[in-house]
């Protein structure tokens, strides 16, 4: 409960707007779970500015409808509508064979699909839901896809991360939940996974033209809590505070195109960046041991699971 409270007033207090003249012609946008939600508003945002979309969701349908929407705004809209599912490996290396088939550049990766606190679901593969698809389909998906990234450089690739981090704790030894499940926790652990790989990532990508983000949107009206209202009392909290103070998707969109093209951080890679803004990561997210270790275990945990 804290996290969204947290969110709304931190928001309410910092709200502005990121105003950028870049174009994006010639340039390959891939974007998970860009059907809905703040992904819709990032894909408008990029498709007016001129790019190649490549839009990797669940459900196609929902995905074409999100098209639509965009067209009815950017006519000259170049988006291609893929399924991909991260809750399963095969879907995922499915999705990346047919791509780099397609594809000769891949300029921009937006890591945007999540799921949150979510029932005790497990991904096709075994792993907790959130850990999977937030975190581990990502994983798997960015380095089936790195090595065109980086033959595509300048290149930039972008994971959504949240406050919730700070709340955020790798389970080495319970990687599977086995001992106890709070989906909230879930979620906030999967956060800090995210940050944590950033930053890994950036160390491994130093020399190539490959940058790495992760950016919190902060609290936006999208669809990520709606397996989090049990009761009708957080769920007219929640309510308020998104009347109140939260911000709109396409605000929250913002964000992910300020680390996609300002040009000011082009340089810069492996950073928590908030409001536009680079700041500091909780000190958890910024140990680079632990950050190389959950990269050798999600190799292993990929690898056990073929």
């Amino acid at each position: 409960m804290f996290v969204p409270l947290y969110y709304a007033s931190v928001d309410f207090c910092l709200r502005k707007h990121y105003r950028s003249s870049v174009k994006l012609r010639g340039k390959t946008v891939v974007i998970t779970g860009g059907n809905t939600g703040i992904g819709r508003e990032a894909i408008l945002d990029l498709a007016g500015r001129g790019a190649k979309i490549i839009m990797a969701c669940r459900d196609v349908e929902k995905g074409k409808k999100a098209v639509e929407y965009v067209c009815k705004q950017v006519s000259e809209a170049n988006i291609i509508v893929k399924e991909l599912d991260l809750s399963s490996f095969a879907s995922i290396r499915s999705f990346a064979e047919d791509l780099l088939a397609a594809e000769p550049y891949i300029h921009y990766l937006i890591n945007n699909a999540a799921v949150g606190a979510c029932p005790k679901w497990k991904t096709v593969d075994g792993f907790e839901m959130q850990f999977g698809v937030n975190y581990l389909g990502h994983f798997l998906l960015t380095n089936l896809l790195l090595e065109r990234i980086k033959a595509s450089a300048p290149a930039r690739i972008v994971n959504l991360g949240s406050v919730a981090h700070i709340f955020g704790k790798i389970h080495f030894k319970d990687i599977h939940y086995e001992r106890r499940y709070y989906s909230w926790q879930a979620y906030c652990d999967s956060k800090l996974a995210i940050a944590l790989i950033t930053r890994e990532l950036a160390k491994r990508l130093h020399g190539t033209g490959v940058t790495t983000y992760c950016v919190d949107p902060g609290a936006c009206h999208t669809e990520i809590f709606r397996h989090l209202a049990k009761s009708r009392s957080i769920d007219y909290i929640l309510n308020k505070c998104r009347g109140i103070s939260y911000k709109s998707a396409k605000h929250g969109a913002e964000s992910i195109v300020y680390c996609m093209t300002e040009p000011s951080i082009a340089s810069e890679s492996g950073y928590y960046y908030n409001y536009y803004t680079k700041v500091k990561a909780a000190s958890r997210a910024r140990k680079d041991e632990i950050a190389k270790r959950l990269w050798d275990l999600s190799e292993t945990l990929i690898s056990s699971a073929q």
